[in-house]
Parts: structure tokens; C-alpha cells; sequence
């Protein structure tokens, strides 16, 4: 039986546009040629977090939060306490500059993925140290396995070679001898990043008694030739019972990116299936929340 794929369009994703104060910045410049957004924040909540509460939309599975954030030129998240989560953060452009109370500083830029176990707490800040280009990153919560762990941080540099025209396994449990991957965390969770030519395809493969939640950051992809995704949309993604799910990811629509290719670009977090999962609070048609 093929797996079931809900749509959730950008449509349905709360935004936030937080005063520039509240995280420490300046106010917004009027009119500033390099800024792609009016407000220093833009944020895309897919699930309840900050001012945005639903007990109808709280998570999918082990994720709790996923944000994708646009942060204007010389902007950014002042220091501020972390506690108890596995947090994911992937760059879709620009730079991303880290600091915490762990003495990690370092900038990353597109395709990276960095994590920090925040255990018993963890202070850090993220910034866009970059005077005249924005940056778009998707961050992402899981829960942890267990409380009160040690605080880590990780990286990996990007490297297109290793996403264009398939899937880059960058993140596994750390627990599972079985697999290496670039990040590991405290949770049975594995997360994939693509970027396909128009036309290119790819197979995701999820295994019996696991489900997918997947986003497309840029481009457009068809998946098994049932569900369109465009821009900020994302797709729930369930097996049936037992039933091994393969989902067919195939361009349908690319944008120009910062290396000067054009591609579809693709993130995917698989974990295990819970019963229920997903959004519950709109009606559902053919796959797409209205």
C-alpha cells in the first residue's frame, strides 16, 4: 500500500515578524536596497511555538519545532538559554554565525546543518554578520531520547556534491552503530537534504513502522506523481501498518541559487511512526489542508 501524503502549503504556516527589539537588534532601516523583507525577522512556524499556540497543531512525531527563517543584513538572535532539546539547523543561504556558552563560535553557509544538545542548559546566539545579503535557515527541535544530557554542539560544512541529484543523509542516532552521518543526536531521527535539475528524481525510502515529514525550501517537486509542492510547502508522510513507503521526489520547478545553478532543494526528517501524528486542525481534501 502507498504511503499517504498530506500537503501543508505555505499558506497555512504562521508567520511571525517579531519586533527587532525583542532580540536585541536596531530598528529596521526605511527603504534599505539590500533588505529583501521590511522587518529584520521572518518566520515560518510550522508547528505551535512562540505566539503562535494550537493544541490542534503541537508537533509531528519527534518534532517539535520547525522554523524557517529569513534574517535580514547585520541581523540576528541575541544571546538566549537553551534546555533539554536536539536542535537542528540547516542553511538555505547566506551565512549563519554561532556563539555559545560551550566556546563554539564559527559561521557556516548553504547546505551546512549544525546541532546543539542542549541537555541541562546551553546559552547562544545566531547572527547574520553580513552587511549586504540575508540569510534563510530552516531550524528544527527534536526531542530528546532522554533529559538532562550533556550540552554538545556539531557541524558540517556544506558541500553541493554530495545533495545534487540525491539524497545527503546528514543527520542518524546517535545510538545506531549501523550508521555514520555527518550529525548524530540523541533520538532515532534521520534528516536528508536534496537538490534536483528540472526533471531529476530521486527515492526516499521509508522503512516499515516510520513516517517522513519533508519541506521544499526552493523549486518546486512532485511527490509520486500525486502531491505538488512548491516554495515553503511541506508534506506529512505515513505508511500504512508494517508497509515500507517509497515517495518518488521529482523537480517540477527550480530557482537560481547562490552557486549559480538551478535546482529544487529538499529537506526531510524520517522517524518513527506514531499513531495520530500531524495536523488535526483543518479539514482535509485530497491530501491538501484548507
Amino acid at each position: 500500500m502507498p504511503p499517504s501524503i498530506k500537503v501543508v502549503p505555505n499558506s497555512k504556516l504562521f508567520v511571525s515578524e517579531p519586533d527587532p527589539s525583542r532580540f536585541g537588534n536596531p530598528g529596521n532601516p526605511m527603504n534599505d536596497a539590500k533588505w529583501t523583507n521590511s522587518n529584520w525577522l521572518k518566520s515560518r512556524f510550522h508547528f505551535s511555538f512562540a505566539e503562535y499556540s494550537s493544541r490542534h497543531n503541537q508537533d509531528f512525531g519527534v518534532l517539535r519545532v520547525m522554523n524557517d527563517d529569513l534574517v535580514q543584513p547585520n541581523r540576528g538572535f541575541g544571546t538566549h538559554p537553551h534546555r533539554d532539546m536536539e536542535i537542528i539547523t540547516y542553511i538555505v543561504e547566506g551565512e549563519l554565525t554561532h556563539k555559545d556558552s560551550m566556546g563554539t563560535e564559527e559561521t557556516l553557509g548553504r547546505g551546512s546543518i549544525q546541532f546543539m544538545t542542549a541537555g541541562t542548559g546551553v546559552r547562544h546566539s545566531e547572527h547574520n554578520l553580513n552587511k549586504d545579503k540575508p540569510l534563510r535557515f530552516i531550524q528544527t527541535w527534536i526531542t530528546p531520547s532522554g533529559y538532562g544530557l550533556t550540552p554538545n554542539y556539531g557541524s558540517c560544512s556544506g558541500n553541493a556534491s554530495e545533495r545534487k541529484g540525491k539524497l545527503q543523509h546528514l543527520v542518524s542516532n546517535a545510538m545506531d552503530p549501523s550508521t555514520k552521518t555527518p550529525v548524530e543526536i540523541n533520538q532515532d531521527c534521520d534528516a536528508f537534504a536534496a537538490e534536483l535539475a528540472m526533471g531529476e528524481s530521486v527515492e526516499l525510502d521509508i522503512p516499515g513502522g516510520r513516517m517522513a515529514y519533508l519541506l521544499c525550501m526552493e523549486g518546486g517537486v512532485k511527490l509520486s506523481d500525486e502531491a505538488e509542492l512548491k516554495r515553503h510547502d511541506a508534506a506529512e508522510i505515513t505508511t500504512a501498518g508494517g508497509s515500507v513507503g517509497l515517495v518518488k521526489i521529482e523537480a517540477t520547478e527550480t530557482e537560481k541559487v547562490e552557486d549559480g545553478s538551478e535546482v529544487a532543494h529538499v529537506l526531510v526528517f524520517i522517524m518513527r511512526q506514531i499513531a495520530g501524528a500531524g495536523r488535526n486542525d483543518l479539514c482535509t481534501k485530497a491530501g491538501w489542508i484548507f
